[in-house]
């Protein structure tokens, strides 16, 4: 079953095509790259997606509902989470305090609710510091949970972005360069986490650039070149598509080399 549709996307910014007719769906609870050489309009795509930008043509829908006009917020409230290819985090705040940033506040919104529901507001207040530490002891960081993010390893940083993406409870999570700047086993223990949320039913849509780390963890992949989509289909489909092979080393080499 399908969860993200998009429909003839199109996006231009001075002139210049960034996501040029794009059309293409995922199913629920696969691994799916979004893949492409420099300037492919793959962040484009993601920042269409979570609401940062709107698109010139098209339209794209979630679990059926079409989101093209959303706003940020909520398509975040709907089920869609996202990390950033540069870090995003609050560096002063401790690694918990971050995560319960993003987990939602329905209790003690208004002055009544200040005045009358301490005791709703402690218990609220109680739930979301447990589902904070969970999220935490997922991404191996609840050990670190009182330290400021600032003092996070870069790897460390990432990992506390998914947290917080995860807080949202999303059914789609988006990934922009999940592994860029990790180390070998940093890379390793994200590519685990990212099959362990496959496993418990997320759906997961990530930009990478890394080939061999595409071919071992994703079910589906879709390669864009200049805004357009030139293949799709299973990382064995992909590593042998001729089209492929031109744009990322302009010869007929493996890709997975």
């Amino acid at each position: 079953m399908e969860i993200l549709r998009i429909n003839n996307l199109e996006k231009h910014f001075n002139g210049v095509t960034a996501v040029d007719g794009l059309s293409f769906s995922i199913e629920k609870g696969k691994i799916n790259a979004l893949i492409g050489p420099n300037g492919a309009g793959k962040t484009s795509v993601f920042n269409i997606i979570s609401g940062f930008i709107k698109p010139d043509k098209g339209e794209f829908f979630f679990n059926n509902t079409n989101i093209t006009s959303f706003a940020p917020f909520r398509i975040a409230r709907i089920g869609i989470g996202r990390t950033f290819q540069n870090i995003r985090l609050f560096p002063q705040m401790s690694v918990l305090e971050n995560v319960l940033l993003a987990l939602k506040h329905e209790k003690g919104e208004s002055l009544f609710a200040a005045i009358s529901l301490s005791r709703a507001m402690k218990e609220e207040d109680k739930r979301n510091r447990i589902k904070a530490l969970e999220y935490l002891e997922l991404v191996k960081l609840a050990a670190k949970k009182d330290e400021p993010a600032a003092n996070l390893s870069h790897g460390q940083r990432r990992l506390l972005e998914i947290a917080r993406a995860l807080a949202l409870n999303p059914e789609l999570l988006l990934l922009d360069e999940p592994m860029a700047g990790l180390f070998t086993e940093m890379v390793s223990e994200m590519k685990s986490i990212i099959r362990h949320l496959r496993d418990s039913g997320k759906t997961i849509l990530f930009i990478e650039h890394d080939m061999k780390t595409i071919m071992d963890i994703s079910d589906h992949v879709i390669v864009l070149q200049y805004g357009k989509k030139i293949a799709e289909g299973t990382p064995r489909d992909i590593q042998t598509n001729e089209l492929v092979i031109e744009a990322y080393l302009g010869g007929k080499k493996n890709v997975a080399t």
